[in-house]
């Protein structure tokens, strides 16, 4: 008797069992069909989507430039880790020209700390920028305490000197070219330290808490050409070089301030040509001296030619992107 009644407990719960199990079953098998007609059981797993790639920025590399000239220099700073890069001679120097009225508004401002300039120094400080305006600039020089005393590049410039030790430059020095020593415009300065200088402005150091974002939304405003329309004996156009060298893929990241300077009036023969140009993530500099019967406009691409060769990743480069391995279940 016990026995029979095991076995039909046993046939129950084996029935009841395979009810339970039936469904449980169907669903799995249902979860693993691919739908691809006879699967074997296995699923293929997609791909993860591939990171987007860094927005395109400026970084060290190799720069080839067919230049007929005296002296080609430049050099390139990271911003992010204040590594410098450039050409063999980037310690060597040259003449600033207007490129050094970026520092001599921001040396001013800097030394007015929270007072506001009168309206007739703001006006000076921003025509001095974004028109090159020689004769703003002296007005801002000496009213930052520049002298044109010094009868020797031995004497030492406070406005200069002030640049040296804020900004850690190595190379600079007083311009000893007579009749012109003692003018800021012949200060002697490597591509070295004018990405300095330029770093030196973006990360306040140079202006000053209050007027750090003044100077480069007027460095971002620099305006005119190298057309002769917009050449003047004492101010002119300064919005080349650098600036046409950049990508869009660049210049909509944000503004880029730039300070260009430029002179055919130095007694030499040649055009004294510089480009200074700051990102938050870059500071580039490219100066030069070539002949004067060669142009303007000619420096001005040899400008945009070095920054273009800069740009990483090049447009148009092909994207690579690493196989991923397709997994299964």
């Amino acid at each position: 008797m016990r026995s029979r009644v095991t076995l039909v407990l046993a046939i129950t719960a084996v029935v009841l069992g395979g009810v339970l199990l039936v469904p449980t079953a169907y669903a799995r098998l249902a979860s693993d069909d691919s739908g691809g007609g006879g699967g074997g059981g296995t699923s293929s797993v997609a791909a993860p989507a591939p990171a987007p790639p860094p927005p395109p920025t400026l970084a060290a590399g190799p720069v080839s430039v067919s230049f007929k000239g005296e002296f080609f220099s430049w050099a390139l700073m990271d911003r992010k880790t204040g590594k410098i890069s450039g050409s063999p001679n980037m310690t060597a120097t040259s003449s600033t020209e207007s490129m050094i009225k970026a520092w001599i508004v921001s040396d001013y401002l800097r030394q007015l700390g929270d007072k506001e300039p009168s309206a007739a120094m703001k006006e000076a400080a921003r025509v001095a920028i974004v028109d090159s305006n020689d004769g703003a600039a002296n007005k801002v020089y000496a009213a930052a305490g520049g002298s044109y005393k010094a009868s020797s590049s031995s004497i030492p410039d406070p406005v200069i000197q002030r640049a040296i030790k804020i900004c850690g430059l190595t190379d600079t020095k007083r311009g000893n070219v007579k009749p012109y020593t003692g003018f800021w415009s012949f200060t002697r300065m490597s591509p070295r330290d004018a990405v300095r200088v330029g770093d030196c402005i973006a990360d306040g150091k140079a202006a000053g808490q209050k007027w750090t974002k003044w100077v480069l939304d007027q460095m971002s405003k620099v305006k005119g050409t190298t057309a002769a329309k917009d050449q003047r004996p004492s101010s002119g156009g300064g919005r080349w070089g650098i600036i046409d060298g950049l990508p869009k893929s660049i210049t909509a990241q944000g503004p880029v301030s730039i300070k260009n300077g430029w002179t055919p009036i130095y007694g030499d023969g040649t055009w004294h040509v510089n480009c200074l140009a700051v990102t938050g993530k870059w500071s580039l500099a490219v100066m030069l001296r070539y002949p004067i019967r060669t142009g303007l406009d000619y420096g001005a691409k040899v400008c945009a030619s070095v920054a273009t060769q800069l740009v990483t990743p090049q447009p148009g480069a092909a994207l690579k992107v690493p196989q991923q391995p397709v997994g299964k279940l």
